[in-house]
């Protein structure tokens, strides 16, 4: 947008409403720690700190937030270090999200005059360590809770942001079969991550494509976003007569106010308003010990 218009819906449209609404949707998901998904955060950072062992210096950063991307390299770059290795907590790859913290890592790393050598691992959406973590971790959850149904729930994105990434210019969104299958033509699309981790998720816990749907979820403004949405989808589950699904949020691998907040008590009290009888969020990874395992080893591979 021109730099006007921007300021004038900052200014008049956001900042008068969303805080309000934020700091009570915040409020309904604290912990007695703070945030979940600092909490979380650190929680991992220390995890895999301990299974790495000596040698290795871990540290958590936020890219919007605290501890910061510029703090958290700052300390790494007070230490003598051989390589320092990034890993984006985002298993599918997307500009607003993995290509947002990386930018800043560069932004920051310009002003060092001889940084140590970098290491980016890329995003893990179809991952050995990340799928099998996370079915390992829900398998118990689910035979608990008997779901009839099970959305993949993603983090949703402008559409632009995905045709942008098509080098073609006539796959991403062009083809109805265009995430079926992952490829050299999709292998940057944020879409066909999500159809890669959905795929392999059901795989790992023996779910046919019938008995799942992939979502999108936490839509904003009037820009075209990804469908289906999930608020929409709900209303259409309940007239097919299902009465309890168990949702994932593979988009995210620590909870956080989109999974807990969004998910966890906006999405199952609308469930309830429809005549379902209940809904089940499953928990992001966190830091679970065998996903721990699996971040250890990934950063030991990269060494």
């Amino acid at each position: 947008m021109p730099r006007p218009l921007r300021w004038f819906l900052l200014n008049f449209v956001i900042l008068p409403f969303r805080p309000r609404k934020s700091a009570a949707a915040y409020k309904s998901i604290w912990m007695p720690e703070g945030s979940p998904l600092l909490h979380y955060g650190r929680a991992l950072a220390d995890s895999v700190s301990e299974r790495l062992g000596a040698g290795f210096r871990v540290e958590l950063a936020m890219r919007y937030g605290s501890p910061s991307i510029a703090s958290s390299l700052s300390s790494l770059l007070s230490a003598d270090l051989e390589k320092i290795i990034i890993l984006p907590l985002f298993p599918q790859y997307a500009i607003a999200s993995t290509g947002s913290a990386l930018a800043e890592v560069g932004r920051v790393l310009e002003s060092v005059a001889c940084p140590p050598p970098l290491h980016v691992l890329g995003a893990f959406f179809e991952h050995p360590n990340f799928c099998s973590a996370y079915a390992a971790m829900a398998k118990p959850i689910l035979k608990d809770f008997d779901p009839d149904h099970v959305l993949w729930s993603f983090h949703g994105l402008p559409e632009w942001q995905v045709r942008d990434l098509d080098p073609s210019g006539n796959r991403c969104l062009s083809r109805s079969d265009c995430c079926d299958t992952s490829c050299a033509e999709n292998r940057g699309c944020y879409r066909a991550h999500c159809f890669a981790t959905a795929r392999e998720l059901g795989s790992a816990l023996e779910l046919g494509e019938k008995d799942t749907s992939l979502v999108f979820q936490s839509r904003l403004g009037r820009t075209p976003w990804l469908d289906p949405d999930l608020v929409e989808v709900l209303p259409e589950l309940a007239r097919r007569g299902i009465k309890r699904p168990a949702v994932f949020c593979p988009a995210f691998v620590a909870d956080c106010l989109e999974t807990v907040e969004e998910v966890g008590i906006r999405a199952r009290a609308q469930w309830r308003e429809l005549g379902g009888e209940d809904l089940c969020l499953i928990p992001c990874l966190n830091a679970d010990p065998v996903w721990s395992d699996g971040v250890a080893s990934m950063v030991r591979d990269a060494v």
